[in-house]
């Protein structure tokens, strides 16, 4: 086995000069500075994020309406359905579907914002009309972003 040789050292010439531009714990100013910038980068941030719009969350809502019985005027049920008005509120398509027993109920779709319409207050206003609703059911679908 060949022997190892140590690398060669180099002789570094130590001069004993003025050490006071050496700043072994840190400086205050630097750290003032790093803590500016740090504030200016998080208003600048906060700024921005400002201007940005607000996401509505929204909800499309479909409402089983079941009248008393089949003598029930459906065209008037609708139209009472349909005058409930919210802000946060509006109204899509509808589609009568049988039940039985020559009995319709009404499909109606809705879409609401969720923080100015609840479905609580929504089959409130409607079972009101009293003459034509039996009972109501609410479907929830997903969520809709704008």
């Amino acid at each position: 086995a060949a022997p190892v040789q140590a690398a060669p050292v180099k002789q570094v010439k130590v001069t004993n000069g003025d050490d006071d531009d050496i700043d072994l714990f840190g400086s205050d100013e630097e750290d003032e500075e790093a803590e500016r910038l740090k504030q200016e980068r998080l208003e600048a941030y906060a700024a921005k994020k400002a201007k940005k719009p607000a996401v509505i969350a929204k909800s499309s809502i479909l409402l089983d309406v079941k009248p008393w019985d089949d003598e029930t005027d459906m065209a008037k049920l609708e139209e009472c359905v349909r005058s409930v008005h919210m802000d946060g509120l509006l109204w899509g398509a509808s589609k009568l579907v049988p039940v039985g027993y020559g009995i319709k109920k009404l499909q109606i779709n809705c879409v609401v914002e969720d923080d100015k319409v609840g479905t609580d207050i929504l089959e409130e206003e409607i079972t009101k009309f009293e003459d034509y609703v039996s009972h109501i059911y609410i479907l929830n679908l997903p969520a809709v972003h704008s």
